[in-house]
């Protein structure tokens, strides 16, 4: 598997914590702008307990897609609950870990004798795993493929990580254009279904006091092709007698 051209890009964040109130997630928000910034879209984002097989399960799903590439938040560690370098090399490897030598000096770096016997096991890593810096305490991330990145679930770890692995994808430009419309979903329909598939569209409805709206939102690399279609959506509105205005729906 290579780098894909057009990534759909997959959040697995991985904490029990999470998800019994323990700890509150501060990784989606932060990926979802991050790939906005850089005219790009999260395809989709997981909340994983530390299950094994659930973990194995989701990374295989993400690993079928075959433009996939994947953000990993957690469970890099050495304690008991951290599976996740034993998952990434069942379904992105060999089965194996390997010691790491780069990780291991940068561990043996950072904590010396401390490092043993429980951190240099941080260094166990699938084979062909390239490292990702950890600006804290210079234990690393690692990635496989250039598209399947593992980072610690410590925001303050993680997000220079994801900062860093985002680097290797060249951002796109995305010209997008939005109109509120004084009608419902049902209202529009027909319109809808006549924007092609390779133009990103989307739907958003409200009411307003006693009133339906609908935020309509297309949006494509090619300016002249989002242009193209958002005056065929006006003219259409234009022609039933919605009113619009060029602008979401408050």
């Amino acid at each position: 598997m290579t780098k894909p051209m057009n990534p759909n890009f997959y959040a697995v964040i991985i904490g029990t914590e999470i998800l019994n109130g323990r700890r509150e997630d501060k990784h989606f928000k932060f990926l979802r702008n991050e790939l906005l910034q850089r005219g790009f879209k999260l395809k989709a984002s997981f909340v994983l307990e530390d299950d094994p097989k659930l973990m194995e399960e989701v990374f295989r799903l993400v690993k079928r897609d075959s433009n996939s590439v994947m953000f990993s938040f957690g469970g890099i560690g050495a304690t008991p609950d951290d599976y996740t370098r034993e998952i990434a090399t069942k379904v992105f490897g060999d089965g194996k870990l390997y010691m790491h030598q780069e990780a291991k000096r940068r561990i043996l770096e950072q904590f010396k004798e401390a490092a043993y016997p429980h951190r240099i096991n941080m260094a166990m890593l699938p084979k062909g795993a390239e490292l990702l810096h950890n600006p804290i305490n210079n234990v690393p991330g690692f990635y496989l493929e250039a598209r399947f990145f593992f980072v610690p679930g410590f925001p303050q770890m993680a997000h220079p990580m994801i900062k860093e692995a985002l680097q290797k994808f060249s951002p796109k430009k995305l010209y997008r254009y939005t109109i509120c419309v004084e009608a419902s979903e049902n209202d529009l329909l027909d319109i809808m279904k006549q924007i092609p598939k390779d133009v990103e569209f989307s739907s958003l409805p409200a009411i307003k006091g006693s009133k339906y709206q609908d935020s309509i939102s297309i949006a494509s690399p090619d300016k002249q092709k989002a242009k193209k279609w958002i005056d065929f959506f006006i003219k259409e509105v234009q022609k039933r007698g919605f009113a619009y205005k060029e602008e979401e729906c408050l």
